[in-house]
């Protein structure tokens, strides 16, 4: 469905998120008299009445008597798919879109380069968008990680190359996409999609459905492995044809590319980020070994194993984007060999974890905090694998990092890297992280992802 065919329709938004704003300006953007509403929680409404659109009707949270009274649905990405209210009312005829899905309908000039995954994504992305711009290119960074699509549906110039990221919510509405990307598949969303299985056919919806020209697999991942076996036109990267890592070194084939140094990020699933994001450059066209050089002046991305910085000998990491036990683990192997302290759970979406004490290897944490929700049934969990574990369970976050940071100890870690979202105690993981910061005695300021839009 392409915007203009919301001309004249009864619609609505559902969410007032950073994509339901952006579906705002873009409607009004077009329509500026039109009726519109829109169903957010009682906590949005005073922001929905800050919009100051004498047009807009704000409701609370809709049942399916409501959606079904509008032509049109704007959905927001993190209202599921299977909401009983919405499969009701599109039974009833009600359609459902996405800012995503109206994006992909208008056909912008520029190769897509769409790119998934359940860790690493955003980084990766961004990484993509730095090697091509210190090639040369016009980039547009946008999509998952910080700036929805719907607000370059109109973009002031046409970049060679846009560099999406697409969550598994967002990757059903992608389409014909240049070069589609998939880093890796662990269980993630089980309460979105409802299940394991169905996560991670919305997940791969993006090489499955999209119709993408070239793909670009992780030959690590056993699944992924597998999928390609049976799709056309596909890149592997971590195979040692191509992009892939002997010790912490990048090579391309039987050429050694990059040393040690070739990355500023910690850890060895960044450099394999690096080769991911090198092989898709490849798959779009360009010459990715002379552009390799540029990631070792790339900065990461913030919430992403972000070091703080020192207080008291004791040095302080933000690592809130964190949010399956997968991504803990390998914030956690960034710092094998010291004596580390991390900071578990949040929101109780039902991920396993099962395993995780037992792969904490030889360096396990010196003290494991847990909290939130799922910070119970994180602790049950470890504590059965592994007796041996110091682990202690607090209500708050400051509890945790007072206890942290005394188990740490002068030359130690604290590590924030939770493997759960942040709400409802937080708005998102970047409200977290700052939280975090400002109750270690960092500034607590906005951290901004750099290189968004088009540049």
């Amino acid at each position: 469905m392409r915007l203009s065919a919301l001309e004249g329709r009864r619609v609505a938004l559902w969410g007032l998120g950073r994509e339901g704003r952006a579906a705002w300006r873009a409607f009004r953007a077009r329509w500026p008299q039109a009726p519109l509403a829109v169903f957010c929680p009682q906590a949005e409404h005073a922001e929905a009445r800050a919009l100051n659109d004498p047009q807009l009707q704000v409701f609370g949270e809709p049942d399916a008597e409501a959606l079904a009274r509008f032509e049109v649905v704007i959905k927001s990405p993190g209202i599921s798919a299977y909401h009983p209210a919405l499969l009701e009312a599109a039974s009833r005829g009600t359609g459902f879109t996405s800012g995503t899905a109206l994006w992909f309908a208008a056909q912008l000039p520029g190769r897509k380069l769409c790119l998934t995954g359940t860790k690493g994504k955003s980084s990766t992305t961004a990484l993509i968008a730095h090697l091509l711009r210190r090639g040369g290119r016009c980039v547009g960074l946008a999509g998952n990680i910080g700036l929805p699509l719907l607000e370059l549906v109109d973009p002031p110039k046409v970049p060679d190359v846009w560099a999406i990221e697409l969550s598994s919510y967002q990757t059903v509405d992608a389409v014909a996409p240049d070069v589609a990307v998939v880093l890796n598949l662990y269980p993630e969303h089980l309460d979105w999609h409802g299940g394991v299985e169905r996560y991670y056919a919305d997940k791969l919806a993006l090489v499955t459905r999209a119709s993408p020209r070239r793909v670009v697999l992780n030959h690590r991942d056993a699944r992924l492995r597998e999928l390609g076996v049976s799709l056309p036109g596909v890149t592997w990267f971590g195979r040692e044809d191509g992009w892939h890592l002997r010790e912490a070194e990048v090579w391309r084939g039987d050429r050694r590319v990059l040393g040690d140094d070739a990355l500023s990020l910690p850890g060895l699933h960044n450099r394999l980020n690096l080769c991911a994001a090198l092989a898709a450059i490849e798959a779009l066209g360009e010459d990715a070994e002379v552009l390799s050089p540029a990631a070792a002046d790339f900065r990461g991305l913030p919430h992403r194993l972000h070091r703080l910085g020192e207080r008291g000998g004791v040095e302080y990491v933000d690592d809130s984007i964190s949010t399956t036990p997968e991504a803990s683990l390998a914030g956690l192997a960034c710092f094998a060999g010291r004596r580390v302290a991390v900071l578990l759970g949040g929101f109780e979406r039902g991920l396993p974890w099962e395993g995780v004490a037992e792969r904490m290897g030889e360096s396990p944490p010196v003290l494991a905090v847990c909290r939130g929700q799922n910070g119970p049934r994180i602790a049950a969990s470890l504590r059965r694998e592994r007796a041996d574990l110091n682990l202690i369970e607090v209500d708050t976050l400051e509890q945790a990092i007072s206890a942290a940071a005394e188990a740490a100890g002068e030359g130690g870690v604290v590590l924030l890297s939770p493997g759960a979202p942040s709400f409802p105690e937080f708005r998102d993981y970047a409200e977290r992280g700052r939280r975090f910061a400002e109750l270690a005695g960092f500034p607590a300021e906005l951290a901004k992802i750099e290189g968004l839009g088009i540049a």
